[in-house]
């Protein structure tokens, strides 16, 4: 009789113990799921997040290409500038040393009572050059 409650007692404690073992079992798995769970919506605000910043890139870069064609417009226009300015440049020293301008600039500067060296050195001229146009 003693054995059978002994044996009893044991079967009581190793069915306590299994279900100890289950309950710990359902709870590790519970947390499990939990965490699953945590890391799908993780795993979905992610793909948000990611889906975003593709949005984003591909906005800078449609930006990126018109500002790229707005700078190749602005340099080809920058280039036709240069080019007028070079020859307006270009028409300007063609005046400048033309002698009737040379001629005039000299009355006008000697007028004003400036020195030969001063109208020679404004003019590109030697002295001797000077001279000779006001003594004409």
């Amino acid at each position: 009789m003693i054995m059978v409650s002994f044996l009893f007692l044991a079967f009581t404690l190793l069915e306590i113990f299994v279900l100890f073992l289950l309950w710990r079992f359902f709870r590790r798995l519970r947390q499990s799921e939990d965490l699953l769970t945590d890391l799908q919506n993780g795993q979905a605000d992610l793909l948000e997040k990611l889906q975003f910043n593709a949005n984003l890139e591909s906005e800078l870069m449609s930006s990126f290409k018109q500002r790229q064609r707005e700078l190749q417009q602005l340099d080809e226009r920058l280039r036709e500038h240069a080019a007028q300015l070079r020859s307006l440049l270009e028409q300007a020293d063609q005046v400048s040393r033309s002698p009737q301008f040379l001629r005039e600039l000299i009355l006008n500067g000697h007028r004003q009572g400036l020195a030969l060296t001063e109208l020679a050195r404004r003019t590109g001229l030697s002295v001797d050059e000077v001279e000779l146009i006001l003594n004409q």
